[in-house]
């Protein structure tokens, strides 16, 4: 019984998503209050039904109250968790008991993040966004919504099933000859030829990255890229998942490849067979790979052609599996942090369970930026008049106002008067200076706020336009790498990975084991562990795989699902606890014993003073790095005492047996935080 709703401040419904037993009790509960003979009411019907009492109800404390609901639980004990946007209310349900309070309110924090990756600063206009997701179009909406539905659906498998998605963090898989030898061949060979080639039409690969699932083998950034944040990888890494789903069972290559690669010898000594070289390889053969060999199941972002109102969306035509996917993601330049800036998103499916991906910039990109900059000075102008600042006052602290006048003058004029969206922002921003610059005219006072309001979503518009509803160019010419070109890059790859593939898959399933010596002997009573570098996103931890073939090192039956539902617990109650600003938890549970430890190092490994932690409200956004980047935040607060120095933030959570003394726990957890990042023997620093 689980539900998830996105509503208008006027209870239009503009997303949902239910499990089939929550839709079953809609269609049951509306369907019985029909007359014999008349037809069931759809399904937006019923449910915009069920919840306008609730959406109505919370505007109206807005209103009179300005406050409103964070949480409730009705009588037949369903919990709904509320939280409001701007002018979009989602609310979250669950009726079976499965999810919390903070579950469902990550999961709604996560489906804005979503939107975010998918739409960028068209959300930043609540009318803009209630347009992009509620098309007038039927049938685009159907698949819109499908698609949302889709990659919530998503989010929550990996989250319920990888230890990745449970801590937000990134697992690289750890292989440290074969890491090096694909992150030099993607930056000596594939990026290099692709930004040389005359058929990339203007982008510029910024970030490539192999994926094996949803583990990292090889990342890469070309010099001129900003860090790719931790927040948008997982994003993108759930859209990769969301493109190609893996299946653990069918992927799995058998169980003699896992005996040959997951023993209790080091994996390292895998040596695969040499492969072909290319004068021995028949090109025209058969046997070599090729992009048609791989069914595509790729939800994409087809072009979309521009009517006469810019601001209507129509219908999407078929999706072409070429197109990329424009997403957008966070930006890092020396002139400071552009947020939700476009990018276009190729996701090359290699094999079953192994896709490249590729990020590229886009020509246009600068407009964006320039959107951003104006937006931020709109806003700051907009909650000072609001703070009741007026005249100079309501200027101070930003660039200046004259200066930022002669830039969109000039970004107006190029972008060209004939346009409708670019004629209606001349419009506007006419009739803003002269209330603001004209002699006689009101100035800076509160009259110039719905002027503010209106010169944002101008903006938005504008920028909807540019990156949104685009064709990637003249139809004769697209914007995007050529599909000959990604079917270049996608052979490339291929041909070097070719006597890894299935290696690569059982690595993914059995990253590190327990049952290897150096643990058993350095850790005797240690039943899993999850390390985390917060600094960089990274995470390492044992295999928990459960699957119809495979097994876990503790086995396949109730004690491995015993072991993995306690570290999902763990993790929610260490999340509860540093919520309250505790960096330190021990717990006996039975015949296990937990522990959980937050500290933060300089860049020499030395262990930095322990500091109180700010204590966050009950309601305040989920603790991880997916929705809402909680460690930045934390490395910023505990930084102020450390100007001028590298501070890094780890955390580990351990399990041992409870009958391992206590001050042996102790030492365990210290020994094992310093190894796990020994840069000889896991490269993920």
């Amino acid at each position: 019984m689980k539900c998830l709703l996105i509503a208008s401040e006027s209870a239009e419904v503009l997303f949902y998503w239910t499990d089939p037993e929550f839709q079953q009790n809609v269609q049951e509960q509306y369907g019985a209050s029909q007359e014999e003979g008349q037809r069931l009411p759809a399904f937006e019907d019923s449910i915009n039904t069920q919840f306008a009492p609730i959406i109505i109800s919370c505007s109206t404390m807005v209103d009179r109250l300005g406050d409103s609901y964070a949480c409730f639980t009705t009588e037949n004990n369903h919990t709904y968790v509320l939280h409001q946007f701007d002018e979009c209310l989602y609310i979250a349900v669950n009726g079976d008991g499965e999810e919390g309070e903070d579950d469902l309110r990550r999961k709604i924090y996560v489906m804005k993040k979503m939107i975010e990756v998918l739409f960028g600063m068209v959300t930043l206009s609540s009318n803009l966004l209630r347009k992009e997701l509620r098309p007038q179009d039927t049938e685009q909406r159907a698949r819109l919504w499908k698609h949302l539905q889709s990659l919530l659906e998503t989010y929550s498998h990996l989250r319920e099933n990888d230890q990745s998605f449970l801590v937000e963090a990134v697992e690289r898989l750890i292989h440290p000859t074969l890491c090096e030898q694909c992150i030099e061949f993607l930056e000596r060979r594939l990026v290099q030829q692709l930004n040389s080639s005359v058929e990339r039409a203007g982008e510029e690969v910024l970030h490539a990255f192999i994926l094996v699932h949803t583990k990292l083998l090889a990342f890469y950034s070309s010099r001129n890229a900003s860090t790719l944040a931790t927040s948008d990888l997982l994003a993108l890494i759930i859209m990769a998942q969301n493109m190609y789903p893996s299946n653990m069972d069918l992927d799995d290559p058998g169980p003699e490849d896992v005996e040959s690669t997951s023993g209790s010898g080091p994996e390292i000594f895998y040596t695969p067979e040499p492969s072909p070289t290319d004068r021995d390889r028949d090109s025209s053969g058969s046997d070599k790979p090729g992009r048609h060999g791989t069914p595509v199941f790729e939800f994409v972002d087809p072009d979309i052609q521009m009517a006469e109102d810019s601001l209507q969306t129509l219908e999407v035509p078929p999706p072409d599996p070429s197109t990329p996917r424009r997403v957008f993601l966070e930006v890092s330049l020396k002139e400071g942090l552009y947020p939700m800036m476009p990018h276009s998103m190729y996701c090359l499916p290699l094999w079953p369970g192994i896709t490249l991906v590729l990020l590229t910039k886009i020509p246009s990109s600068g407009v964006a930026m320039s959107v951003y900059v104006f937006l931020e000075a709109f806003a700051k102008l907009e909650k000072r008049l609001s703070e009741g600042q007026e005249g100079s006052a309501a200027t101070r602290g930003q660039p200046a106002i004259y200066d930022l006048r002669s830039k969109l003058d000039k970004f107006i004029k190029v972008l060209g008067p004939s346009d409708i969206q670019s004629a209606q922002l001349q419009n506007v921003w006419t009739e803003f200076k002269n209330r603001a610059f004209t002699r006689g005219g009101p100035g800076f006072n509160k009259e110039l706020i719905p002027w503010c309001k209106s010169m944002k979503t101008q903006l938005c518009g504008v920028y909807r336009q540019c990156f949104l509803n685009e064709n990637f160019g003249p139809a004769d010419v697209p914007q995007r790498l050529s599909p000959s070109l990604q079917e270049r890059a996608q052979t490339m790859v291929q041909e070097k990975l070719m006597d890894w593939k299935d290696f690569l898959l059982v690595k993914s399933k059995r990253n590190i084991t327990m049952v290897s010596l150096t643990y058993l002997e350095d850790f005797p009573g240690l039943i899993h562990f999850v390390c985390v570098d917060r600094s960089t996103g990274q995470m390492i931890a044992p295999s928990l795989n459960i699957t119809e073939r495979t097994t876990s090192e503790l086995g396949k039956g109730p004690l491995t699902h015993f072991i993995k539902s306690k570290v999902w617990g763990l993790v929610s109650t260490t999340r509860r606890y540093l919520q309250k600003g505790y960096s330190t938890v021990t717990l006996r549970d039975g015949d296990f014993y937990f522990c959980y430890f937050l500290w933060f190092e300089n860049e020499t490994g030395y262990k930095l003073e322990a500091v109180e932690l700010p204590i966050l409200p009950d309601d305040s956004a989920p603790i991880g790095m997916l929705a809402w980047d909680y460690y930045r935040k934390l490395l910023r607060y505990y930084s102020k005492n450390h100007q001028g120095e590298v501070v890094k933030c780890y955390e580990l959570l351990t399990v041992h047996l409870g009958v391992i003394p206590t001050e042996y726990i102790l030492q365990h957890c210290r020994q094992l935080a310093s190894k796990l990042w020994e840069p000889s023997r896991n490269p993920l620093l």
